[in-house]
């Protein structure tokens, strides 16, 4: 094995899950400013810039991540050396023209995009992105090399960078530029071109510009995020050894190779692109039919967020909709927190599964199967009903008292009780193609997509439900994607779950933890004083901050007395041994 430590699947894990929490934590210190600076219609802009940038993105990096994870990590536990060194450099080559592609594309579709959504102020920031596909594209070649190879702490490294690159250019690009229209409009003069009556029209006008400036971060980063990993392989290495190298069997020709990754990159681009291209069609058809709610049935909306819009002001009906859809897009922000952490579960397990898998060994594929899933559900399940319970707090303590805190809170509490089913969908994906069986995934997402479009488009365009035929369609498709691929896996894997041991232990310590939230903050909002510092700290986010540590505690205990926490996940982990002596000593471990 060289020089080299391969991590386990959780010491992996680890790894990428701090990394993604400190993403997660500065990507919020990101939103909190940027959502003051360009406000909700701003944001609106931003996400549709991102709703056209990620599938594109994700499209043009789909499969060959994968790819070259899954072959690296067979060809290390078959002593292919230079196969190892060969994948890299084919998966590089196959990477910048998937770059140069997908970036060209964004560019060449910005324009009649931004136009088919009646919404060309978001065009500057569909722009400003373009280029970070390009990078995105040759820094995964990196990413999925190093998890091949089971480390696992190049790509926490690269996220790290990549994100304190958004924030310092995103931000500061954002506040320059709103400085500047502002400065403008002070001194009488029309910002960007157009002329302003009141502050409020002015930064309307400029909020199209700020946002392009604050996307244009994005691209900052993933520069940022590819200088470290280019920099770090010239310097570190693989720490494959020229003993490793000369030992192993010649390398495959290069065709060869590219075959091999062709067939595991193409059902997963096809899947991919399915998915994305509903996502993209998506985007424009909730938007599409939440206008067309709003000029059938103004009225009707106008009741249902009558707090929100007399705190917002009076508005045109296409600002309307992009008040809701952005506040939408911030509810987002919390939703997609916990599936985030959990898909580092699911890039962990390729490189890991793909070992057990190529040597046939059940025990470890029972085991990591197992603990993928049973992680996943001890995360997921506090969080998400965490998220249920206190989501308007949650969203104060963010965002502050913004009007649109009644829309997005009510957004984020519905996500937050099936986050659970959205955080292990893409886990099994992952595991799906650690066993070669790409092809399940691609029917589960194609067949979820078709649902997901026809229900959005049906429901968002009904004044009554708008905006929340969105959340029905989300839940639809997740549903149908998890119970495909679960079924599929065991009976491929032949892994038969101990169910008690992988959900009903978490749900019920989940379940805990949900009434200490809810009740440790409302003894705590009765007990404490009433105070209010600014719209983030008062008296009802400070109840939910201990509602919260209250909640962390009594969920620690409830996994701890109820033998939750099992012992061959505990191993998996750094000093894991030291760990499970201890908790096997007090009897606190299953």
């Amino acid at each position: 094995m060289g020089g080299r430590k391969k991590q386990s699947l959780l010491n992996g894990a680890l790894v990428l899950v701090v990394a993604t929490a400190f993403v997660e934590i500065i990507g919020l210190l990101y939103k909190i400013p940027l959502t003051e600076l360009i406000g909700t219609v701003g944001r609106g802009y931003t996400g549709t810039a991102y709703n056209i940038y990620i599938p594109i993105h994700n499209i043009a990096l789909a499969g060959l991540p994968v790819a070259i994870s899954k072959l690296v990590a067979q060809s290390i536990a078959q002593g292919h050396y230079k196969d190892v060194k060969k994948i890299f450099k084919i998966a590089f080559r196959l990477f910048l023209v998937a770059g140069v592609i997908g970036t060209v594309i964004l560019l060449a579709m910005a324009y009649p995009y931004a136009k088919s959504m009646d919404n060309m102020a978001s065009l500057p920031s569909i722009i400003m992105i373009a280029p970070a596909v390009f990078l995105c594209c040759v820094m995964s070649t990196y990413r999925g090399y190093y998890s091949g190879l089971r480390n696992q702490n190049p790509t926490a490294l690269s996220q790290m960078c990549e994100v304190l690159g958004k924030l310092i250019f995103g931000l500061g690009l954002a506040f320059i530029v709103q400085q500047y229209g502002i400065n403008c409009f002070e001194q009488g003069l029309p910002v960007f071109g157009t002329e302003c009556a009141t502050m409020d029209e002015a930064i309307l006008a400029l909020a199209p510009y700020a946002a392009a400036a604050s996307i244009f971060g994005v691209t900052m980063g993933a520069a940022c995020s590819l200088l470290f990993l280019v920099i770090r392989h010239k310097t570190v290495g693989d720490k494959i050894t020229d003993e490793e190298l000369a030992t192993a069997p010649e390398a495959k020709s290069g065709k060869e190779i590219a075959k091999m990754l062709g067939a595991i990159a193409v059902p997963v681009v096809i899947s991919t692109l399915v998915m994305n291209i509903t996502n993209l069609i998506d985007s424009w058809s909730i938007q599409a039919r939440l206008q067309t709610a709003i000029n059938s049935g103004l009225s009707t909306i106008e009741e249902m967020y009558a707090s929100a819009l007399s705190l917002a002001g009076k508005m045109s009906n296409t600002q309307l909709k992009s008040y809701i859809y952005g506040a939408y897009e911030i509810a987002l922000d919390f939703r997609n927190l916990v599936p985030t952490i959990t898909t580092t579960l699911g890039s962990s397990a390729i490189p890991v599964l793909s070992e057990a898998w190529t040597v046939k060994n059940k025990l470890m594929l029972r085991s990591s199967i197992e603990s993928v899933v049973r992680v996943t559900m001890l995360i997921s399940l506090p969080a998400g009903m965490g998220m249920a319970i206190l989501s308007e707090q949650l969203q104060q303590l963010v965002y502050g008292a913004s009007s649109s805190i009644s829309i997005s809170a009510h957004v984020m509490a519905v996500y937050g009780s099936f986050t659970f089913i959205m955080a292990i969908s893409q886990p099994l994906i992952n595991m799906l193609q650690a066993i070669g069986r790409v092809d399940i995934t691609m029917k589960s997402v194609s067949i979820a997509a078709v649902a997901k479009v026809v229900i959005n488009f049906v429901l968002v365009g009904i004044p009554s439900i708008n905006i929340n035929g969105a959340i029905i369609g989300t839940f639809c498709f997740y549903l149908i994607v998890v119970s495909v691929n679960l079924t599929a896996l065991i009976r491929e894997t032949g892994v038969k779950f101990n169910f008690k041991s992988v959900f009903f232990k978490p749900l019920f310590c989940a379940a805990l933890c949900a009434i200490a939230a809810w009740a440790f903050t409302g003894i705590a909002d009765k007990l404490l004083p009433a105070f209010e510092i600014n719209s983030r700290i008062c008296t009802t986010t400070v109840s939910a901050i201990i509602g919260i540590v209250g909640a962390v505690v009594v969920y620690v205990l409830a996994l701890l007395f109820s033998r939750s926490i099992v012992a061959e996940d505990i191993k998996m982990l750094p000093k894991g041994e030291k760990i499970c002596k201890i908790l096997e000593k007090y009897n606190l471990i299953g």
